[in-house]
């Protein structure tokens, strides 16, 4: 049974591949290719070499009704559909001319003449469309544009200015947003600031649009092309302190949970070893030292004024160190405590570093909650 199986499937492989099985479902173009591409590799395979004459001629009988019929249909676009068809008799002719085998038993025509009269039909038609679009001159109107000039690429990507029309409709079609960044008063944070405002600019310019319909700018930037933006992004920082330090310190008394050797004593005049609890005091230290600041995040309306949102973005970093000394046995130490008193009290990162460690979650909410709210445009 599982030979029967095994042979019926390589059979309806074999079938597959030489176009029978296409050709049998009336998929006369993929039939076609299918046998040409078996004979390119095999130019001796039977099932290839019968199917391959059929599945050219019902091919080619198909597509040139299909042609005639869009001709005569009463449609938009109509000759994008001829454009499509006829570039496929052409590949079909293209095909067969390359491949020894399939050239002893087809004779293939070719339509490149009917090819290009037909694009430069359907080109006209595309480009008066989505010009006529691009001249209204809204927003909704220039997508609609953007997608028809290129769709019109798709076939012919060199017609009169169709990319630069293109390039005109996205920038119609898009909203423009000015990204104003925060200032910082403080010669000691600056170059803390200015890696902040690196970080955004690199945002910007990695998603200089979210999708492709959303432009950010520079200020500089927008005031150099004398923009006026359909968005400003206004950033600021409403507070920020660095450096608020805390030290707790407890002392306590420990003392081992077993006997230790603490000793000898002679009796009887041998040296006997003396066993019992020791104690030490340990001091244990934890130093915190706290920076936070909170950045006011506002998008409003270029024209209109009115604010579409308004969002305070919080960033915390908090810098910690542990050490502990002690006075007595160290055998009365826990393990903690042991590891604890290797530890020194260390300083602190400087305060422009501790600045960006808290910018840092500002940063991540500041990127995911622009992209959240351009999803909608």
């Amino acid at each position: 049974m599982k030979l029967l199986v095994l042979l019926f499937s390589v059979v309806m492989l074999s079938c597959s591949k030489s176009g029978k099985k296409a050709l049998e479902s009336g998929e006369y173009y993929q039939a076609a290719l299918q046998s040409i591409e078996k004979l390119r590799k095999d130019s001796d395979n039977d099932k290839s070499l019968e199917v391959l004459p059929n599945a050219y001629k019902l091919a080619q009988e198909d597509l040139l009704r299909d042609i005639s019929r869009a001709k005569m249909a009463n449609q938009q676009f109509k000759y994008e559909r001829v454009v499509d068809d006829y570039a496929k008799l052409n590949e079909l002719h293209d095909r067969i001319e390359k491949c020894n085998a399939c050239r002893k038993i087809v004779s293939p025509d070719s339509y490149f003449r009917e090819y290009e009269d037909a694009i430069e039909m359907a080109a006209t038609e595309r480009y008066d469309y989505a010009d006529a679009l691009l001249r209204r001159g809204t927003i909704e109107s220039g997508r609609a544009a953007f997608e028809n000039f290129n769709e019109l690429i798709r076939y012919a990507p060199n017609y009169k200015d169709v990319n630069a029309k293109a390039e005109e409709a996205l920038f119609l079609g898009s909203y423009h947003v000015v990204v104003e960044q925060p200032g910082i008063n403080s010669k000691m944070y600056q170059y803390s600031n200015d890696f902040f405002r690196g970080k955004i600019d690199e945002f910007l310019q990695t998603n200089r649009r979210l999708n492709k319909f959303i432009r950010f700018y520079q200020p500089a930037e927008a005031k150099q092309l004398k923009l006026n933006p359909d968005h400003v992004v206004r950033l600021e920082f409403i507070e920020f302190v660095v450096g608020e330090t805390n030290l707790k310190s407890e002392k306590v008394n420990v003392m081992s949970k077993d006997s230790v050797r603490t000793g000898t004593a002679k009796i009887d005049g041998k040296n006997i070893d003396v066993y019992g609890l020791v104690n030490a005091t340990v001091t244990r230290f934890h130093k915190s030292v706290r920076s936070r600041g909170l950045l006011s995040m506002e998008i409003y309306d270029y024209k209109s004024k009115k604010v579409l949102l308004r969002d305070e973005l919080p960033g915390e970093f908090i810098w910690d160190n542990k050490w502990a000394s002690f006075n007595g046995d160290e055998r009365a130490l826990s393990k903690l405590d042991l590891e604890a008193v290797k530890f020194k009290e260390q300083m602190p990162p400087p305060p422009q570093q501790m600045f960006i460690e808290f910018c840092k979650p500002i940063y991540d909410q500041f990127s995911s909650r622009i992209k959240r709210f351009y999803d909608k445009y």
